[in-house]
């Protein structure tokens, strides 16, 4: 079944998460985390119409094959992870839509405090498929995590002094409702809230900050308000959109980028992971600050692993997704994140503008994205990776009009030339290729843009054909 993705459960609620597809996810899940151990978890669920729903069939498969559930009820996916650490649990599901549009819903899992992504979320389906569940009676209990959670805020940032600072918040009436503006409120900010009523029917705006017009009710309140920052999260509120008090976007790399800086003040020599999207701008810079940065696949749950894995303080990726091992738990939390911007701010007493005022200055584009067919977008990135290793492997220096200086193929493909670099990649949360590109100037993007934007319409032709 094509909503066994990467590293979540994922479709179109009535479509293809029915009823007893639910309670069977339910039941598959249970089945495998018992043989790994666990015998209660947490569930929470985002505000979208058909989460409760979910919910019920869910925890129904959940309860009858013998695992115990602690029930946070509404709350944003970061509050999931954070029971993972405040709770007596040996894992948890969100019920999340993430950044979908609103008929999908679907879940993101863990064992333990880990992720299940990638050969897990197989393991699971095979379980699914095979229908071979255990059984049990398994209990329910609510708790409330919202509480807890705004607590830890309060006591982690109690030395920030932020009354001087006005935010821009825009919830897009997802589940960042729940809890952005009391967090940052906390903070001592004067916090300005759009969208911040839960509403699964999103009607303002479709809650994904890394769409520029999403961001336009944002840019607006900031420039009308004169707020020194402005916000934005997405549906289940574990990435984050920053605008600066000029209404500039701050994308994903540039965000992680002004992070690291702050984190190797206190952490010399650190570790730091982006992906294959972010600027080369972010690379060059904590290097040349005597830090480690590596480069690495997108996903949620891919870049956690690789975190623990390489011991690294900060990650994140361009959609907005942030994870700090420093000081905090090593998970994606938009909420935080935010809390850790105002923090910045309150300490350099400086426009968020001037912070990053000495990065070199490039063209890019934000992430563009291309429908492709859910069972075609890996093969058109294979082929074309395989065209572009051809032309590569003959070309001599100099000898194209662009010639091809590296080919990175980690996750799609992201070729550099000698004045910037283009990516080709296939989502694994959407039946779409996600392109984008860099350069120096902007005659040399459209350049770069054209050809591969080219070589992928060829390739395209020639699959089709």
């Amino acid at each position: 079944m094509g909503i066994f993705r990467e590293y979540d459960i994922r479709g179109i609620v009535e479509k293809e998460l029915m009823p007893e597809v639910v309670r069977k996810i339910g039941r598959a899940y249970a089945t495998l985390v018992q043989e790994r151990g666990a015998k209660t978890i947490t569930v929470g669920r985002d505000g979208r119409l058909t989460s409760p729903v979910l919910r019920d069939q869910l925890i129904a498969g959940l309860t009858e094959s013998g695992v115990n559930v602690v029930d946070l009820g509404l709350c944003a996916t970061p509050l999931l992870y954070f029971s993972l650490f405040h709770c007596d649990v040996d894992g948890g599901i969100m019920i999340t839509g993430s950044h979908n549009a609103a008929e999908y819903n679907g879940f993101k899992m863990c064992v333990g405090k880990e992720a299940l992504y990638g050969k897990d979320i197989q393991r699971l389906k095979d379980v699914f498929d095979a229908e071979e569940f255990t059984s049990g009676v398994g209990t329910v209990v609510e708790q409330l995590i919202i509480p807890e959670y705004l607590a830890f805020l309060k006591n982690h940032f109690s030395s920030v002094k932020a009354d001087h600072l006005h935010v821009v918040i825009d919830s897009g009436n997802g589940a960042a409702s729940l809890v952005a503006k009391e967090a940052l409120e906390q903070l001592g900010c004067q916090v300005t809230g759009l969208y911040c009523e839960l509403d699964g029917n999103f009607p303002n705006h479709h809650p994904d900050p890394t769409v520029v017009e999403n961001l336009t009710d944002l840019i607006d309140k900031v420039h009308e308000t004169k707020a020194h920052v402005g916000i934005g999260y997405d549906g289940d509120a574990d990435r984050i959109g920053v605008i600066d008090e000029n209404g500039g976007i701050l994308w994903g790399d540039r965000l992680l980028l002004l992070f690291s800086r702050d984190v190797l003040e206190e952490h010399p020599g650190s570790t730091f992971i982006s992906e294959v999207k972010a600027s080369q701008v972010f690379y060059d810079d904590i290097s040349k600050r005597g830090g480690r940065a590596i480069m690495w696949k997108t996903g949620h749950s891919i870049i956690k692993a690789k975190m623990k894995e390489e011991k690294a303080v900060l990650a994140g990726e361009m959609s907005g997704h942030v994870f700090f091992a420093d000081r905090y738990y090593g998970y994606d939390d938009a909420i935080y994140a935010s809390c850790r911007l105002v923090e910045i701010l309150a300490k350099q007493q400086q426009p968020l503008s001037n912070l990053l005022a000495d990065v070199p200055q490039t063209v890019v584009t934000p992430e563009i994205r291309v429908d492709c067919s859910d069972d075609q977008k890996f093969q058109l990135v294979a082929a074309v990776t395989q065209r572009l290793q051809d032309i590569a492997s003959t070309e001599q220096d100099n000898s194209a009009e662009l010639p091809i200086r590296e080919l990175i193929t980690i996750d799609g493909v992201r070729v550099r030339f000698d004045n910037g670099w283009g990516l080709i990649r296939a989502s694994n949360t959407q039946p779409a290729l996600v392109l984008r590109f860099e350069a120096e100037t902007q005659e040399q993007l459209s350049q770069i843009r054209a050809y591969l934007e080219s070589q992928l319409a060829e390739v395209s032709q020639a699959l089709t054909v």
